[in-house]
């Protein structure tokens, strides 16, 4: 298995590289879980695995109460189905607080703290009710709890204790709902259970992968997820490389393979492994990850590597996109990225108005 088919199955197996009909839940499903700390390139990851998806229908998707957002691994927002959050973040999320404890006490986000942000915002969403994030801290403020960085720790702290979750949208604004309101009724499981439905689901969504990038993904040690490996290793694929595992899930639909990709920031085709040089070349890596800083530009990529980032600018009804090469965009390229660029602009719901080149 070369590095050309590992990035072409992982198109695939990722729902990009096929137009097989989906819905937003049956995207977020199948990847398992997607980073979500930017809000508009979340809803633009799923909606570019569901064929002619709108920014309104990924928010639909919320309000039907089928998606939230959540801080399951890693210490940062994903997307998920609201079956998975419970089981995933009691899976992960204790070992992420475990790592934050020293930067909580240096912020005073300790017992105290933690019981008071949960009766203030419990009593405020209690009933089904919501809260924009400026509106929750704002109540955070006013029982007396300073600093904006330390209020925004509660709330993710919360999130990561099965408290709170990022339910749907307010106009532009995440809203803050309870966990148990918002997805009541989800399940809880062993662990072991939950190790090996995590395996098969992230091998699945995100194959041909490896035990190394799992265990960047989940931020679990090896030694808790090999096990989990070799029971459901009959459900999944293995190939050999170099003395490497690289396991999948069933083979994708084929459907009808596009070559070039407008991803968003963050998108789980590059975050989602710890080795991502099968589908960037580490010359690019500054491009993308700008002073290795953990931020991920939008990026375009071409039959599988990427070749280059992009940007957009709305002003009212339209939006332009400009392009900006590694090496310069031969005239097939450009009007491919034209097409991908006019889907962008379908998602917004907004007039393409240009088109630029870098």
């Amino acid at each position: 298995m070369t590095g050309a088919e590992i990035v072409a199955r992982r198109l695939r197996s990722q729902l990009i590289a096929t137009t097989a009909a989906r819905t937003p839940v049956e995207v977020v499903r199948h990847l398992c879980a997607m980073q979500a700390q930017d809000n508009l390139a979340a809803l633009w990851a799923v909606a570019l695995r569901t064929p002619d998806a709108t920014e309104a229908d990924i928010d639909a998707a919320f309000a039907r109460r089928e998606l939230l957002r959540t801080w399951p691994m890693r210490g940062t927002i994903h997307t998920v189905a609201v079956e998975d959050a419970r089981w995933m973040t009691e899976l992960m999320a204790p070992r992420i607080l475990q790592r934050m404890a020293k930067r909580h006490a240096e912020l005073g986000v300790d017992t105290a703290a933690l019981r008071l942000g949960e009766r203030v915002l419990g009593d405020a969403l209690t009933g089904g009710r919501q809260l924009t994030r400026p509106a929750a801290t704002a109540l955070l403020a006013e029982a007396g709890m300073p600093a904006d960085e330390r209020r925004n720790h509660i709330i993710g702290s919360l999130s990561m204790r099965g408290v709170l979750c990022l339910a749907g949208r307010h106009g532009k604004q995440q809203t803050i709902a309870l966990l148990d309101e918002w997805a009541p009724d989800t399940p809880r499981l062993a662990q072991d259970e939950a190790l090996a439905r995590l395996a098969v689901r992230y091998f699945t969504g995100h194959g041909p992968a490896t035990l190394q990038d799992l265990m960047w993904w989940s931020g679990l040690p090896g030694g808790m997820l090999k096990p989990a490996i070799v029971a459901v290793a009959a459900q999944l694929e293995e190939t050999v490389v170099d003395g490497t595992s690289y396991w999948s899930g069933p083979a994708a639909e084929s459907g009808r393979a596009r070559s070039v990709h407008l991803l968003p920031s963050f998108d789980e085709f590059l975050v989602g492994y710890r080795d991502r040089t099968a589908a960037l070349d580490p010359a690019h890596t500054n491009h993308v990850t700008p002073g290795s800083n953990g931020i991920f530009n939008p990026i375009v990529v071409v039959d599988g590597r990427v070749r280059g980032s992009w940007r957009r600018t709305i002003v009212k009804d339209r939006v332009s996109v400009t392009a900006t090469a590694f090496e310069a965009f031969d005239g097939r390229r450009r009007r491919a990225i034209a097409r991908a660029a006019e889907r962008y602009a379908a998602f917004l719901g907004l007039r393409l108005h240009d088109l630029t080149f870098d």
